[in-house]
């Protein structure tokens, strides 16, 4: 970093540069999870238009889902080993063409290849977008740009459902691409310009023992196999056996990367540094146990209480709009304070609107439930930041590919394991009733189940999240 560089940084300023690299990460963060959540709201519409099975169209989104989770890891350890930039503008272009593809689509398997290859770009986003973002800023700022970074994050997740039902309704479902491969495009663009090459610190190569080819398969099957057999659980015996056969080459996949020169991912790290495992553990409760909320609500909102998807849409963007607000002042706060004890605490805030829906009715003010929803945005924005600065503080740089999309695998099994879990107690309750189709009396019934189930684990995150230490890196 140059002189100039650091003076300007000194006084509040960026460069030009950095200006990029934020806008990139930003919008990149933004793009990748509105398309991974908005599509919900669209799945009747590409139902009825390719006169497709219930569970033929839920591939639009599990397909993308599985991609992404799998290929997440690999992309990061390619990106460094190479060079960041050029991974994250292939996969920003990948995006772009996908987008546009799935425009042009006329029947449900291009569709799904699309998708599917999307989730492709995706994982090459996720596994490079916040390692340079954060290679471009000094330590004790890293805290304070992730949080624009990670506020674009859960904007996304959150506020996703909302644009789906707005686009899906008045322009019809292939509008949803079509914006995502304009603002693809336009982040492709300032990425290619205004990126400067990110190649390995180390100088490493690529060749085949860097690449560790056999990890990489290991690792891809297995976490497929898992995943795929949880998202399928409800579906008789072979989805369990699956899943059981998955976690089996998972820990066959440490167990060969315990004994690797250059690994995808260096699982030693895991035991001799237990701030970096926990970190990662409370990311997986965390999503595990707040993605429902969305979801859960807006079928609350529209079966018990009566409200057009639009208008419970429009009510769920409360968490969102708060979380733009608050998110990068905590990433900001988190760089002059222990992350860790802000990640607790972010944590522990999650937990009260969690509790609090334990007891909901069909009397419920939804003033009151908003003010859930404003308390959850709260504790989202005071988690994520400092969480992640938690995680890529306990690592050194040239494992910050690693580090952020190992991350980004997390938040995609959390929700994963959080849908099993909503599946499993609707098929408990309900058999095979859609939740759309439920007495009212029965969702609110299952919903106690759901939420006192996401309680506790988000509460079990708070203190698996106050064991780690505060040693942090301030490079």
């Amino acid at each position: 970093m140059t002189a100039n560089a650091a003076e300007e940084i000194n006084a509040g300023r960026y460069t030009s540069r950095q200006k990029s690299t934020i806008a990139v990460a930003v919008v990149t963060s933004l793009i990748t999870t509105v398309m991974g959540s908005s599509l919900n709201l669209a799945i009747p519409s590409i139902g009825g238009e390719f006169h497709v099975s219930a569970g033929m169209i839920g591939w639009v989104i599990t397909g993308y889902m599985l991609v992404t989770a799998t290929c997440s890891v690999p992309f990061g350890r390619l990106a460094d080993l190479t060079d960041r930039k050029k991974v994250l503008v292939v996969g920003i272009a990948i995006f772009a063409f996908t987008s546009l593809a799935a425009v042009f689509c006329d029947s449900m398997m291009l569709l799904l290849a699309a998708r599917m290859l999307q989730g492709v770009g995706a994982a090459m986003i996720f596994a490079t977008n916040h390692a340079i973002l954060i290679s471009a800023f000094p330590g004790n700022m890293r805290g304070r740009v992730l949080g624009y970074a990670l506020s674009a994050t859960y904007i996304g997740l959150s506020a996703g459902p909302v644009i789906g039902g707005i686009f899906t309704h008045n322009f019809g479902w292939r509008s949803l691409f079509v914006f995502s491969f304009i603002i693809s495009t336009f982040v492709l663009i300032i990425a290619a310009k205004g990126l400067d090459p990110q190649r390995s610190p180390q100088g490493t190569s690529l060749n085949a023992e860097t690449a560790d080819v056999p990890g990489n398969i290991l690792y891809i099957v297995s976490l497929t196999m898992l995943l795929f057999g949880l998202t399928e659980i409800n579906r008789g015996m072979w989805p369990a056996l699956l899943s059981l056969a998955g976690f089996i080459l998972l820990v066959l996949f440490f167990r060969h990367e315990m004994h690797t020169a250059s690994p995808v991912v260096d699982v030693r790290l895991f035991k001799s540094n237990i701030a970096y495992t926990l970190s990662n553990i409370a990311t997986l409760l965390n999503y595990g146990a707040t993605f429902a909320i969305t979801y859960m609500l807006s079928i609350y909102f529209q079966v018990v209480k009566g409200m057009d998807s639009q208008t419970a849409g429009f009510i769920l963007i409360t968490t969102p709009l708060v979380m733009a607000v608050l998110t990068p002042a905590a990433g900001r706060l988190s760089d002059r304070k222990s992350p860790y004890i802000m990640a607790s605490a972010g944590m522990g805030i999650c937990a009260l609107p969690l509790f609090f829906y334990c007891f909901i009715s069909k009397d419920t003010s939804v003033w009151i439930i908003i003010i859930a929803l404003l308390v959850a945005g709260i504790g989202f924005a005071t988690f994520s930041s400092p969480n992640t600065n938690a995680v890529l503080g306990c690592v050194d740089r040239e494992y910050y590919g690693v580090a952020s999309s190992l991350l980004a695998t997390m938040r995609t099994m959390g929700h994963t394991l959080s849908m099993v879990a909503i599946t499993v107690i609707v098929t408990m309750n309900m058999g095979s009733l859609s939740l759309a189709e439920a007495e009212p009396d029965t969702l609110i019934h299952t919903m106690h189940q759901a939420f006192t189930l996401f309680s506790l684990t988000c509460v079990a995150g708070v203190f698996i999240s106050l064991k780690r230490n505060t040693n942090i890196k301030r490079e």
